[in-house]
């Protein structure tokens, strides 16, 4: 049987349309790792995608510098999703292991031009200043976490910080919180939205959930391991939200 040159590309288009199907169906576990954009001192920003389904969650670290306990947390919730491809049944995972790169590596709070990235989102309650930004999406990497979410949409957000060590929240995402808070000794308290924040952006100017993840300050004392044991489950209820089983 003979083949035209549009037959071979709609069989193609099949085969690709039941592929990836079949990955949303079931879950996958690999994971794709993308550079979506650029510090201002050069460093990569990374994003990895783990999964296919349309539910989609963003879970980012360290956004402020010096707040790097959530990124060998997220290190090993990639790790945990590889074994446990189940969790991304009809799912999809982006994690941002590091938002702030110069700031991770200065531990600093701000990017290297001194502006609190969590105050730069373009928010009905921006306020500019010399550490919010002269404008809203003036830095770099503030410009990029947007152009991530504007790319997956996602239907929820959990971004992790230090030290207040409490479960807070914006927008439609009581109950989530609540959800997460099942799973580790952090109380759910909502602090109120900040000037800019993300999740002043996200949760009210967009009505996008989202939760701001306080881990306390000895969070930077923790291993891997053991950051994974006190609030890793909480991550993976996120992600099944809101189905109550984890595994």
């Amino acid at each position: 049987m003979l083949f035209t040159k549009s037959t071979r590309s709609l069989r193609t288009q099949l085969i690709l349309s039941l592929t990836v199907g079949l990955m949303m169906m079931t879950g996958c576990s690999s994971i794709k790792t993308t550079v979506v954009g650029m510090s201002v001192e050069d460093r990569p920003i990374e994003c990895q995608q783990i999964g296919w389904g349309r539910d989609t969650v963003m879970i980012m670290a360290t956004i402020h510098g010096n707040e790097a306990a959530g990124t060998p947390l997220v290190s090993k919730l990639a790790e945990h999703l590889k074994e446990h491809p189940k969790v991304l049944k009809g799912r999809k995972v982006i994690i941002m292991p590091v938002a702030n790169p110069d700031g991770y590596v200065h531990n600093s709070r701000f990017n290297v031009n001194g502006v609190d990235l969590n105050r730069n989102f373009p928010a009905d309650n921006f306020d500019a200043s010399q550490r919010h930004g002269a404008y809203a999406l003036c830095e770099p990497e503030s410009r990029t976490i947007k152009a991530v979410l504007d790319k997956y949409k996602p239907n929820r957000i959990v971004s992790i910080h230090q030290p207040v060590a409490c479960i807070d929240y914006d927008g439609p995402a009581a109950k989530l919180a609540d959800a997460m808070g099942l799973h580790t000794n952090l109380p759910v308290k909502r602090i109120g939205s900040r000037p800019g924040s993300l999740g002043s952006y996200a949760g009210l100017t967009l009505n996008i959930p989202i939760i701001t993840f306080e881990l306390p300050a000895t969070a930077s004392a923790m291993d891997r391991e053991s950051l994974w044991d006190a609030y890793g489950m909480s991550l993976v209820a996120a992600i099944r939200y809101p189905d109550a089983q984890l595994h």
